[in-house]
């Protein structure tokens, strides 16, 4: 048996399947059928219904049809020693199992498999003539998205319930195209990334151009994001390489967002804690004041009962308000609990804004650069 791959019109990846053109060859010899002499004859298509002809079917083929323009597609050539060979042209559409994790840098193996239907091997046994050489076409294949990297040939057997059936295997390999992802894909997202860094060189003050930035392009981001998915709709079951490297670039713009939320909102409250107001710190001040006040009459009022002693006049201690005294003294420790507590947030506070723009130019395309390297040495070379 041997094949002629005319072409393959199509590779689906939402589907999983792809669709080729080939012509089927097939030779056997039928004792029944020598007669003398060295020639050979070429029959009538239709002569096959009275000819015994191998029951030969594709394996995990959706459809299939036989080509019948101007007449049917089919030759029947007999030999004088009973060989007779018999060919098809025939367009299928066979399932290919397809891992897309690694989309779009992925190489897939095929296969198209030839199998007996109802002789098993007791009754016929199915072999490539030439082995590779049995295969023809395959190097002259021009592909939308695939290169054919390699094919060969297999000898196989099919264990059914009614039995054990000869099966014949072409398998080949596909390697995907990348250059076409690169400029389409990885080239944009890449240039929206350092068009958000853009914003890092324009000051806080410019509050309309560096959110005008930053909104443009994660919007543009995820239109790029959705549109690359719209291509493979019924396979987003997969994680692709694409949609991680898409993720990276939308994560850094994102960031470059979030970057000037947080220094324009440390620029701001620097400014106000500029104006002049009545602090924890002069609260605590006079209240402390108030305190020493009220020590220093007491204890004078104490002094003086002690060294005057008159009958007519009573100096009483409950001239001192002592609940004022208990309130100032509660006042006072929730001052200085406030004031610790605000100590604490002053060492997460960013006391310099203008320095989140002048670390972020440097961090942003280094960390960037350095996700890049493990991004394509992970997909390449493992």
């Amino acid at each position: 048996m041997s094949l002629d791959i005319a072409s393959i019109s199509s590779i689906s990846e939402s589907n999983m399947d792809y669709t080729a053109t080939i012509s089927l060859r097939q030779r056997w010899t039928d004792p029944r059928l020598v007669f003398h002499g060295n020639r050979s004859f070429t029959l009538d298509a239709r002569l096959a219904e009275l000819l015994w002809v191998p029951d030969t079917y594709i394996v995990e083929s959706k459809r299939s049809f036989l080509h019948d323009v101007t007449v049917g597609n089919r030759l029947i050539r007999l030999f004088s020693n009973g060989t007779i060979l018999y060919a098809l042209r025939i367009t299928t559409t066979v399932a290919c199992n397809m891992d897309l994790s690694k989309y779009p840098m992925d190489t897939q193996t095929c296969r198209l498999q030839l199998e007996s239907w109802g002789y098993d091997e007791n009754d016929v046994t199915f072999t490539w003539l030439r082995g590779n050489d049995s295969v023809h076409g395959m190097e002259q294949l021009r592909l939308s998205q695939y290169t054919v990297e390699r094919y060969y040939t297999l000898v196989s057997k099919s264990q059914q319930e009614t039995g054990s059936y000869p099966r014949l295997i072409l398998q080949f390999e596909l390697r995907r195209n990348v250059l076409y992802f690169i400029l389409e894909t990885y080239v944009p997202s890449t240039l929206l990334v350092m068009l958000s860094w853009v914003s890092f060189w324009i000051t806080l003050d410019s509050v309309p151009a560096r959110t005008c930035i930053g909104v443009t392009t994660v919007l543009s981001m995820t239109t790029l994001m959705i549109g690359s998915r719209s291509s493979l709709s019924k396979t987003n079951c997969f994680i692709k390489a694409i949609d991680v490297y898409l993720g990276i670039c939308f994560s850094f713009i994102f960031g470059a967002l979030v970057e000037y939320a947080v220094a324009h909102y440390s620029s701001s409250q620097k400014c106000a804690a500029k104006v002049p107001q009545e602090g924890p710190a002069n609260k605590i001040t006079k209240e402390m004041e108030d305190v020493n006040i009220t020590n220093i009459l007491n204890n004078s009022i104490t002094s003086y009962k002690q060294k005057i002693s008159f009958t007519s006049i009573e100096i009483s201690s409950d001239n001192v308000n002592c609940s004022d005294l208990t309130t100032k003294s509660h006042e006072k420790i929730k001052c200085v609990l406030r004031n610790k507590m605000h100590r604490i947030i002053g060492y997460f506070t960013i006391q310099n804004p203008g320095n989140v723009d002048h670390y972020s130019k440097l961090l942003f395309p280094l960390f960037f650069m350095l996700v890049n390297v493990f991004y394509w040495a992970y997909y390449l070379y493992f």
